[in-house]
């Protein structure tokens, strides 16, 4: 992901949640160096990814496929993209909070080896108030395919 990026990563944010990311969130995330990735789809961003490094660990802090492409394996892939870099920069655990009211999400997360480890209360905005946050870990050399 590059400045040039970001207009169309938040077109896809805004569309796909309901208290999405700004834009100054995005550009901030490139600023400080994290690991940004996009899905191409010709000239079409179709999904992002976002992960911070450090002390050992990273953090997924979002992931983003387009709806159209979901339940294809897009999303598996950026996510072992994600984890197989943080792996190779010497990384050991991986962690990222996720919506209990996210099933698809959940089931992609521990599809690849994440699991549960605490919760969040009130982490994320939601209608009508606040929403937990369920934190997942997974240790990277168990990684899938390793």
């Amino acid at each position: 992901m590059g400045a040039a990026d970001v207009m169309d990563v938040l077109e896809l944010e805004q569309s796909c949640y309901r208290f999405p990311w700004s834009e100054q969130v995005f550009r901030d995330c490139l600023r400080v160096g994290y690991d940004c990735w996009v899905v191409d789809s010709g000239d079409i961003v179709s999904g992002y990814g976002i992960m911070s490094m450090g002390a050992g660990e990273c953090h997924v802090l979002n992931l983003c496929i387009d709806p159209s492409l979901r339940r294809r394996g897009a999303g598996r892939a950026l996510l072992l993209k994600l984890l197989r870099r943080a792996r190779d920069a010497g990384m050991e655990h991986a962690f990222l909070e996720v919506r209990p009211s996210n099933p698809a999400a959940i089931a992609l997360y521990r599809g690849v080896g994440f699991e549960p480890i605490g919760l969040r209360r009130g982490y994320y905005q939601a209608e009508g108030g606040r929403e937990d946050a369920m934190v997942l870990r997974l240790e990277l050399a168990q990684l899938p395919g390793f």
